[in-house]
């Protein structure tokens, strides 16, 4: 088994994904950690419990902020060799006016509305970390599961 990918209660956890938490060199947190799945995916290594939730979620919530389908980005990492050939082509896709900081708040805000913490506690639960309360974001349940968070 692959020493980057452990099973948990919600099925394999990659070790190696960015954290929501980390920013691309354009401002968005989140953005890299979709291309590294993007990456995953394209190699066909991202387990099944990742590919339910490709290009949905945060990654689908991220595209439409750019005003993107998620098959654009996708693309983009298809098609480029590199990190600096990538920018260049993601910066052809993007709008002008990224949001970052509208964007940036919601990634971290997620999970904190009445509506959402429901599920916030159900997902906690199914971690077995129904008592953590510093876990208050699907940000922090997510860096939780990767074992980025002890």
């Amino acid at each position: 088994m692959d020493e980057k990918i452990i099973n948990g209660p919600t099925g394999e956890s990659c070790l190696d994904l960015p954290s929501p938490y980390q920013a691309h060199s354009c401002g968005l947190l989140h953005l890299p950690r979709f291309l590294a799945k993007i990456r995953k995916h394209l190699q066909g290594s991202l387990p099944k419990s990742y590919q339910r939730n490709f290009t949905k979620g945060f990654d689908g919530f991220l595209c439409l902020h750019l005003g993107l389908e998620p098959q654009q980005i996708i693309d983009c990492v298809k098609c480029t060799d590199g990190e600096e050939e990538l920018d260049a082509c993601l910066m052809t896709i993007f709008p002008a006016n990224l949001k970052a900081h509208v964007w940036n708040r919601k990634v971290v805000q997620m999970g904190t509305a009445d509506m959402a913490k429901e599920k916030l506690i159900e997902v906690r639960k199914n971690l077995d970390a129904s008592s953590r309360d510093d876990l208050i974001s699907f940000a922090d349940i997510i860096d939780f599961d990767e074992r980025k968070i002890p």
